[in-house]
């Protein structure tokens, strides 16, 4: 049987804010534009750059308001670096006027925030420079305050570490 792999990877600048919207179904979606560009030198030794924009699509896995939808909702701004992990999908639509229109996105399955208020140089009001990596793995720091997802994280000062 033979394997196949559908799957990208991007590291990139948002162009604008994420469009967050619901579906008839009560889902959450996110959809962004992500830049990545490339800098090379011409024969005649002159800079250019290419920056290509990557349709981004990244939906809630639960109803818990935990998923990657919720998460560019809360963190994610226009400009902000990210790494993207997803896989290539294409359509086609017909629009209002009949006419057929192809479109490829990336259908967003993990995220990291890259830089931005959590990094290191930044204040403490946001997510850790590397805060949401999936949906349902802890991504991001909640807005309230620190450790409320984990009640007993700082009980008992003694345990069997030895660092």
């Amino acid at each position: 049987m033979a394997r196949s792999l559908n799957k990208v990877t991007l590291i990139g600048n948002l162009g604008n804010d994420p469009e967050i919207r619901s579906t008839n179904g009560g889902n959450k979606v996110a959809n962004f534009s992500l830049a990545t560009s490339r800098q090379w030198n011409s024969a005649a030794g002159e800079k250019q750059e290419k920056t290509e924009w990557h349709k981004c699509v990244a939906w809630n896995q639960g109803t818990r308001g935990t998923g990657l939808a919720d998460i560019i909702e809360k963190y994610v701004k226009k400009g902000d670096k990210l790494y993207v992990e997803g896989q290539i999908e294409y359509r086609q639509y017909e629009d209002k006027d009949k006419q057929t229109r192809y479109v490829t996105e990336i259908n967003v399955r993990e995220i990291i925030l890259l830089g931005g208020k959590g990094g290191p140089s930044g204040d403490s009001d946001g997510p850790p420079s590397r805060g949401a990596k999936s949906a349902g793995a802890g991504a991001g720091k909640p807005k309230g305050g620190e450790f409320e997802e984990f009640p007993g994280a700082l009980e008992g000062e003694d345990d069997d570490l030895p660092f």
